[in-house]
């Protein structure tokens, strides 16, 4: 009951003036990419084709991908804690703790002891016991916000302290970051044997795509929502991303992960993205079935490494799931300098 009337009390004029005002005041974290990437497969594949730029033992292209991911580590201390039941499950940059400041019935913000009244932490209020209770409060938080959190999905992510532990409540997918909050995603790599040599199958997205519109992707991957497991999660993006079927994606093996913590204005972006391989049969052609995918091209594996190497083609995170699977099949080799070092970088964030 006490969310319910927080948020009714929130819908009058003089709340919303406040939060207009603040908009104002404070300006709004940086978003994913909106613009259409400028470039087409012809650009792309023209890139893959040239042998002409340095040698595959230069992994200096691929560091450069991680790093991208990685930005903003030195920017931790503008964060603080935000808990729920004494875990950390976020982290909220203490600007945009104005923008939540008055929502007095939701958060708790705890101020440190040094007489500055600096904010040591938030948490949410204690009297939101429940899950359902505090998943229905903060979205209410979320759609107050408006456009300070855009690219709204209506799609939920369940939050935890750790991947596998209780969850506590559940948030729009596009406020993650507003909050810290740790994501989890599927990305699978679709490969090809044909005559000795692997390919692998790219997407290109959609240009209406709220994020990363045109840019290159994996064959299938997608944020991993409340209540279903990453393997069901990977068969329904199979599906509904590059029309293959049950029967095929079924055999989709899990080979691990990679986590990265991308820090930009008010976002802390803190994602672990589950890999998956799947060997498809020579002469299937996925078909997108969902709209987010413009066109699919099969890529001589080396050619998909060097447009990495060499572009800002592919969507900043596939790159990272693409060089762990060079690794795995070989295509990087332990006589590459920087080897060990490019291998533990896949893993910079918090991978738990």
């Amino acid at each position: 009951m006490a969310t319910i009337t927080a948020a009714a009390r929130w819908s009058s004029p003089t709340r919303l003036q406040l939060l207009n005002s603040r908009r104002l005041r404070f300006s709004a974290s940086a978003a994913p990419p909106t613009s259409t990437a400028g470039f087409g497969w012809a650009d792309a594949l023209r890139v893959a084709v040239d042998s002409g730029h340095g040698d595959e033992s230069d992994l200096s292209g691929y560091f450069r991908k991680v790093k991208t991911c990685n930005r903003g580590m030195d920017k931790k201390g503008q964060f603080v804690e935000f808990s729920v039941e004494d875990q950390v499950v976020g982290y909220i940059h203490k600007r945009f703790i104005e923008h939540i400041r008055d929502f007095h019935d939701v958060f708790t913000i705890v101020l440190g002891n040094n007489g500055s009244n600096s904010v040591e932490h938030v948490s949410l209020h204690s009297s939101l016991r429940t899950p359902e209770d505090r998943t229905h409060a903060i979205g209410s938080v979320v759609k107050m916000l408006g456009e300070m959190i855009p690219g709204i999905r209506n799609e939920l992510y369940p939050v935890t302290s750790s991947y596998g532990m209780p969850v506590y409540f559940s948030l729009e997918r596009a406020a993650a970051p507003y909050f810290g909050i740790k994501a989890y995603g599927v990305h699978m790599n679709g490969y090809v044997n044909k005559e000795g040599q692997k390919f692998l199958w790219i997407g290109k997205r959609s240009d209406v795509k709220q994020t990363y519109p045109g840019m290159l992707d994996h064959l299938v991957a997608g944020g991993l929502p409340y209540g279903i497991s990453c393997k069901e999660n990977i068969i329904k993006e199979c599906e509904e991303e590059a029309g293959i079927p049950r029967s095929i994606s079924t055999n989709a093996t899990s080979v691990g992960a990679v986590s990265y913590i991308d820090i930009e204005g008010f976002r802390y972006k803190r994602d672990v993205l589950f890999c998956y391989d799947l060997e498809l049969p020579s002469d299937f052609v996925p078909n997108n079935e969902d709209g987010e995918v413009d066109s699919f091209r099969l890529v001589p594996i080396p050619h998909a490494a060097s447009i990495i190497r060499r572009t800002e083609f592919f969507k900043p995170n596939c790159n990272l799931v693409i060089i762990d699977f060079l690794f795995r099949h070989g295509y990087i080799n332990p006589d590459s300098r920087g080897y060990l070092e490019l291998m533990q970088t896949l893993r910079s964030g918090d991978c738990s």
